[in-house]
């Protein structure tokens, strides 16, 4: 045991000054930092937001709306496939999306079979056990209904809820904020915390919208007087002007969606902030032929069923690009830049509880966190050194290059270090001795029996590992369980257990075997006190 090679000699100390590399910048300032060559590390173990401060917001999913859209976009689907129909278009009406269902009426009863098989086919299976999203039915022999499932609705939400915290997270990214803790709570409910944003109000913006971009005619042959009353044409809809609030009547037939969007940056025009978009080539196609069809004709650029602008079509546009303006500043062009770039939420959120916690507040957790550290360290060296003499000194400068492999560790993975996360590093501090404590009470047991002070030392470390991996193992075992089934603080804390887990091991027992194995070569000792 206590015969190295100088290759591993040399691999034990490369491990460490790595380590050393990669926590260095945690002790340097940012101004340091950005003066280093390339090829070294700068990377440093990020805050959390009980330690650096920022903002927590709940959000829960509005499912009511989401049913809503996805019987809209089952009604789309289904007039799309009735018009495909073999033999013909199926010819329906009395068209209902009332109560939560969607229903239809075949004019045809000689057709209606036809109808229910397309309808069917339209539906889609959940899991394994047979059910479907919808159930079709057949009323009064020619009115054909489609009603949610249950384990269809929370398929949908499941979706929606995994496709939210996607699009949540590339908002967030897009404001250049590090490490944003976002976490699924339940079925509907989505926990969004963001280090270093201590303006709550900004995150709320952010993230409740929609951001569902859609660009559609405006109908003008609508009769002003339906319009005042709240009627729309058949086959249009009334909206309101997002600034006037007045009421702009356009067709329901979508030309282009927000899905089809490449790039979305804010710009100036006439002095003016504008959002400058550009579409991919399928959609510029459709828009360069829907201009030129229309033009003389307005159009409306539509924003969460909000009308942002409705300018009129001069000219054929052709380059797959153009400017959505409006009343915007800047900073609210940049963040309808931003909300495009990342996608439309699947489903409406609503902010259901904000907190904001101070940067002073985690100033405090830190400064608390690193006395504590600081005399858990002190404590355990001292009474490893009187207690075990030059081997406990030993067990200290491993316990010292610990410390630093953490943290070297953490800044490489690009962790977050959270208040837990402290208590697991200070846990950490009384752990990574264990191994030492079981070696050099094994190597007293080998001395007591007459042993030779090399041999004593050699089965010392032999037969103690065993005991100590086997300890370890169970520790990563559990660190991975609360990882895997915690969240948030919980996952912190399981983050820095089993990275000092896996380093002590390797500071206690192959660095102090380097070091006692080094001192044997150097000194020969005929005897030890241990």
């Amino acid at each position: 045991m206590l015969d190295l090679s100088r290759t591993q000699i040399i691999g034990i100390w490369a491990v460490l000054l790595l380590g050393v590399l990669f926590a260095l910048p945690n002790a340097l300032p940012q101004r340091t930092l950005q003066s280093f060559p390339g090829f070294l590390p700068t990377a440093q173990v990020n805050l959390g937001l009980d330690l650096q401060g920022g903002s927590r917001i709940l959000l829960e999913a509005n499912r009511e709306s989401l049913f809503e859209s996805r019987l809209e976009g089952l009604e789309n689907n289904l007039r799309s496939e009735l018009r495909r129909a073999d033999g013909g278009a199926v010819s329906i009406g009395d068209v209902s999306l009332r109560g939560g269902t969607l229903s239809y009426m075949v004019r045809d009863a000689e057709r209606v079979d036809q109808a229910v098989d397309i309808s069917r086919q339209l539906t889609t299976a959940v899991g394994v056990t047979g059910a479907r999203d919808y159930d079709v039915t057949v009323r009064d022999g020619n009115r054909i209904l489609f009603t949610p499932t249950d384990a269809g609705n929370e398929q949908a939400v499941d979706a929606a809820m995994v496709q939210a915290v996607e699009v949540i997270r590339r908002r967030i990214d897009e404001l250049g904020t590090r490490e944003p803790n976002i976490i699924r709570q339940g079925a509907d409910r989505i926990i969004v915390e963001v280090p270093g944003l201590e303006d709550p109000q900004a995150l709320k913006d952010l993230l409740g919208q929609t951001a569902q971009l859609e660009f559609k005619m405006v109908d003008v042959d609508a009769d002003p007087e339906d319009v005042s009353r709240g009627r729309a044409p058949i086959g249009s809809e009334i909206l309101a002007d997002m600034e006037t609030g007045a009421p702009i009547v356009v067709e329901r037939r979508t030309l282009i969606s927000g899905d089809q969007l490449v790039d979305a940056q804010q710009t100036f025009q006439d002095g003016q902030a504008v959002v400058q978009f550009r579409f991919d080539s399928i959609a510029s196609r459709r828009f360069a032929r829907a201009t030129q069809e229309n033009v003389g004709r307005p159009f409306a650029i539509i924003l969460d069923d909000a009308v942002i602008s409705a300018p009129r079509i001069n000219e054929p546009i052709l380059g797959g690009s153009g400017v959505i303006s409006g009343n915007f500043t800047v900073e609210s062009a940049n963040e309808l830049a931003i909300l495009l770039r990342s996608g439309k939420l699947p489903v409406e959120l609503q902010v259901i509880e904000e907190r904001t916690v101070q940067a002073s507040l985690g100033q405090d957790s830190i400064e608390a966190g690193t006395i504590a550290s600081i005399i858990a360290v002190l404590a355990v060296m001292v009474f490893m050194f009187i207690t075990y003499g030059r081997f406990g000194w030993y067990a200290n400068v491993a316990l010292a290059f610990n410390l630093i492999l953490i943290i070297g560790i953490m800044s490489l993975l690009g962790a977050t270090l959270t208040l837990p996360g402290i208590a697991g590093f200070v846990l950490t501090v009384g752990a990574a001795v264990d191994a030492n404590v079981l070696i050099n009470e094994r190597i007293r047991e080998e001395l007591r029996k007459g042993r030779r002070v090399i041999d004593a030392v050699d089965s010392g470390y032999r037969l103690a590992r065993g005991t100590i991996f086997d300890a370890n193992i169970t520790n990563i075992i559990a660190a991975i369980i609360m990882f895997w089934l915690g969240s948030g603080p919980i996952k912190g804390f399981a983050v820095v257990l089993s990275i000092g887990i896996l380093t002590s091991v390797f500071t206690a027992v192959t660095f102090t075997r380097m070091l006692v194995a080094l001192w044997f070569r150097r000194s020969r000792p005929k005897a030890i006190t241990i």
